[in-house]
């Protein structure tokens, strides 16, 4: 064999030999009992909303996280609109709710909004501040996702 076909039949070999040595990539692997996460929502953007109900949702119904995960919905700012009564969004929130995500509301948005507990729907829970809320959780070592 000539020292040219020698040369590519050995780079043929470092570059193939790899690749075909791959396992397929399946997503990380939850090894853990527990998996906790916090999402903020701080504007009324209609896409942001719908996209941050959807995240929680995905993650919810991941198969490797089923069953393992704890998640928990920090609404401030504009954000307030979410849990306005009367908002579009109702039924997907008691549907995460029954999931177990606990729907939390920033009190200083509504003393800053001068907005009363009574305008928001009767689930929602209540938080002092939602910046203090998402310091405490990270520090707990939850995971925080701001879509």
């Amino acid at each position: 064999m000539n020292p040219f076909a020698t040369f590519l039949l050995i780079l043929a070999t470092i570059l193939v030999k790899p690749a075909l040595a791959q396992t397929p990539f399946h997503g990380a692997e939850a090894t853990k009992p527990r998996y906790y996460v916090a999402y903020q929502l701080n504007t009324d953007n209609e896409e942001k909303i719908k996209s941050t109900l959807q995240n929680i949702q995905n993650a919810l119904t991941d198969p490797r996280l089923k069953g393992k995960l704890d998640v928990e919905l920090v609404v401030h700012g504009s954000g307030v609109a979410l849990f306005r009564k009367g908002s579009p969004y109702e039924q997907t929130l008691l549907d995460l709710q029954k999931q177990g995500t606990l729907l939390v509301q920033c009190e200083n948005t509504l003393q800053q909004r001068k907005i009363s507990k009574d305008e928001l729907y009767p689930f929602v829970l209540y938080t002092p501040s939602a910046n203090g809320e998402l310091i405490i959780r990270q520090q707990q070592g939850w995971a925080i996702i701001h879509p």
